[in-house]
């Protein structure tokens, strides 16, 4: 391995300065340096990186492949994690690795087919996955046919946007009136059917929404590492049943992930979403990214952003069990210092700044562990 991994996060998600910070405090004790770059100066990602940058806003999608040439060249980058413009970046692969820059990410083919969840549904159930009923619809008249059939079947209703990301746009249909019950507490996700029939009509527009069953408890999110050659090397699957937060290594969760991860070409890091359908796991969803919650597997023994990075370098990282399943927890949100809105700034640079305890940061991140 080079003496100096330079590791390049682009337009990330808040929660990967724990991404950051497991790559910096690795079991090599390898030195590793992160650039970020983001579309806002107050992302925690810029302030946890060591060299930051704002992104050019308006870019295309080419010429967002250009400016990411540029950075890598530029920055000295090793490994580009991106998550902005993932597919049209990609595609260029080739060219990536010709600037010597890795991509911890998956082939195109595979953010084809993940980008859009009705092609998703579809692919992964022609692999023998299986998945939950969907209705793909465009209008009110398709949305209330596909309502009325989940309702005939005894199901709840809910829709989400046919391609998007971190459950925006989710929504639970209902038919109760509103009361003075919906006031209480706080927002749900629960919206009238008529009201959503009624905004369809008076806009005019058409939408693509995934109608489906609101399905049930526990959600399973399988973080998975494949290699290259197809072959997962990486799967632990983190459970979420309300507050409470545990692992699992069943076989009824990982097995359909990694025939997931391995037949599509989910090279790198990914994550593989499970529900309940009555009283089998069905797909949810599948990100072709590192998960938010990626570095929860810590609790397991595991630094899986290092171990992916190894393997986007070319090394050889075999099988990683986790040696042990750490007990249920929760997760908390804490401070976490913000750079000067100016940039770029630089590690060295004075930087006024919140002191950080060690295990006290923003975003979620595990607390003590819950005794059973």
């Amino acid at each position: 391995m080079i003496s100096r991994v330079r590791v390049w996060l682009n337009r990330t998600y808040a929660e990967n300065v724990f991404f950051i910070d497991q790559l910096r405090g690795n079991p090599a004790g390898h030195a590793v340096e992160v650039h970020a770059t983001h579309g806002d100066a107050d992302s925690p990602v810029l302030a946890a990186a060591d060299t930051a940058d704002l992104e050019p806003e308006g870019l295309s999608a080419a010429g967002y492949v250009e400016y990411a040439l540029d950075q890598c060249a530029r920055r000295g980058i090793d490994v580009f994690v991106p998550r902005l413009h993932q597919a049209a970046i990609v595609a260029h692969r080739a060219e990536f690795e010709a600037a010597g820059t890795a991509l911890l990410a998956p082939t195109a083919r595979a953010v084809a087919v993940f980008e859009d969840k009705v092609t998703a549904y579809e692919a992964v159930a022609s692999a023998g996955v299986p998945v939950p009923p969907w209705w793909r619809v465009r209008s009110a008249g398709e949305l209330v046919a596909a309502v009325e059939e989940l309702e005939a079947a005894g199901d709840t209703a809910c829709f989400k946007p046919a391609a998007g990301a971190g459950g925006v746009g989710f929504r639970v249909l209902t038919r109760a009136p509103f009361s003075l019950a919906y006031l209480g507490g706080f927002p749900g996700p629960q919206v009238h059917l008529d009201a959503v029939v009624e905004a369809l009509l008076g806009s005019g527009e058409a939408v693509d929404w995934l109608v489906m069953p609101r399905l049930g408890q526990p959600e399973v999110s399988v973080d998975c590492l494949t290699g290259p050659d197809d072959r997962v090397r990486l799967a632990v699957g983190r459970t979420k049943n309300g507050r409470r937060r545990g692992f699992t290594l069943h076989e009824q969760w990982l097995g359909p992930a990694r025939r997931i991860a391995e037949g599509f070409g989910l090279h790198h890091l990914s994550n593989i979403q499970f529900r309940m359908y009555g009283d089998r796991p069905v797909l949810l969803d599948v990100n072709t990214r590192p998960a938010g919650g990626l570095h929860q597997l810590s609790l397991c023994g595991v630094n899986a952003p290092w171990t992916a990075v190894r393997l986007a370098l070319g090394e050889e990282v075999g099988v990683v069990e986790p040696p042990f399943l750490g007990p249920d927890y929760t997760v908390v949100s804490g401070p976490r210092p913000l750079r000067a809105v100016s940039l770029p700034q630089q590690r060295g640079e004075s930087l006024p700044s919140l002191p950080a305890p060690a295990g006290r940061q923003s975003g979620s991140s595990p607390a003590r562990a819950l005794p059973l």
